[in-house]
């Protein structure tokens, strides 16, 4: 595993002892016999969603109103209601949390529901809980989200962005021909791959390998994978690790492969950046991020192969379905052809509704 990734699993769990501190103690628990199964950022996000459950609490319903989050007990949890459940979900649509507004749609909701059932399920599962109350609540009913990704000309007019640097601000400008190779190789890379942009931000020069045309990253969960890239990828990568940043190379200390302009490893924020700042001047209306860089070689890949399992192969999908939920989209391709395929009448008639020399 890379210095980066390191360092991420590192802070991660870092920030996740300090969320813990902000919870029930009994809670230690749920953290430590859920680690065998999770990844540190699962139970970082579990630690987050906890938070604000417990603050719940603590706030609105009358059984528990006035109580610090800290202070509630296993206990407790035997008095929690289905009705502090439903009441917990109306309240995420908009409440104040540590002086911020907050608001959460479906998906939130879901998410948060989620981690406060497999909480109880825990506890229940230890025999501290009598019953699972938490699974009587039905999670909310998720809409399919519209997959926004970009069209093959989007594809080339964003590349031919990035190449000539025309539609930036001027201040952008100013920046444009010192990371023009970088951000050439690296959206490249993401259209030409399909990789994460934490895969990305976590290459090391010594990952790839021009020789096969193949690089090697470090999946979610830690695993090692080794995908290939065409020629187009490897011309943009060659151009800016044998050009750009070979003049930099001995005013860095560290072997990542993206650089930030103060010659350290480029980092996610930054390459969220780039991408909107390159998408906006040829699709305003769209908002692009690396994920949409992803859909967007996903698709290009399943049209090209109608192969759902490379897809969710070469994308790093452990479970197809999630692969097919997100390229569902591409049928209404098929049924526009459709519309199309079949012929009614060889010779299309005049627009009259009625020929004049018919007997009707």
């Amino acid at each position: 595993m890379s210095d980066y990734f390191k360092t991420r699993k590192r802070d991660t769990i870092a920030r996740l002892r300090q969320i813990r501190e902000d919870l029930p103690e009994f809670c230690d628990q749920f953290f430590i016999g859920i680690e065998p199964q999770t990844t540190e950022l699962t139970r970082l996000n579990y630690a987050y969603d906890l938070r604000v459950f417990f603050y719940y609490l603590s706030i609105v319903p009358k059984m528990f109103r006035a109580r610090e989050p800290i202070s509630f007990t296993i206990d407790d949890m035997k008095n929690v209601t289905i009705n502090h459940f439903e009441g917990y979900l109306e309240w995420l649509t908009s409440y104040t949390y540590q002086n911020k507004e907050c608001s959460n749609g479906e998906r939130g909701k879901a998410r948060k529901l989620s981690t406060v059932r497999t909480f109880f399920k825990y506890y229940f599962n230890k025999g501290l809980l009598p019953s699972n109350v938490a699974s009587k609540i039905s999670l909310p009913k998720l809409h399919d989200k519209e997959i926004v990704r970009l069209e093959v000309d989007e594809v080339a007019n964003m590349l031919d962005a990035v190449d000539s640097g025309d539609g930036l601000t001027n201040h952008s400008k100013e920046f444009h021909e010192k990371t023009k190779q970088r951000d050439i190789a690296l959206i490249t890379l993401l259209l030409g791959t399909g990789i994460r942009v934490s895969e990305c931000v976590g290459l090391n020069v010594n990952d790839i390998d021009f020789n096969s045309n193949a690089f090697t990253i470090t999946r979610k969960g830690g695993a090692k994978s080794i995908l290939y890239f065409g020629n187009e990828v490897a011309d943009a990568l060659a151009e800016y690790i044998y050009c750009e940043r070979e003049e930099i190379k001995n005013k860095i200390d560290e072997d990542a492969l993206f650089l930030s302009l103060q010659k350290k490893r480029i980092c996610v924020r930054a390459v969220e950046n780039l991408v909107k700042k390159y998408a906006s001047i040829i699709t305003p209306l769209k908002k692009i991020s690396p994920h949409k860089l992803r859909s967007t070689f996903g698709t290009n890949l399943y049209r090209a192969t109608s192969d759902i399992y490379m897809v969710a192969d070469v994308l790093g999908h452990r479970d197809v379905n999630t692969t097919k939920k997100h390229y569902a989209a591409i049928s209404d391709d098929n049924r526009r052809k459709a519309a199309g395929t079949v012929v009614l009448r060889e010779n299309k008639p005049n627009n009259n509704y009625h020929d004049e020399n018919s007997d009707d």
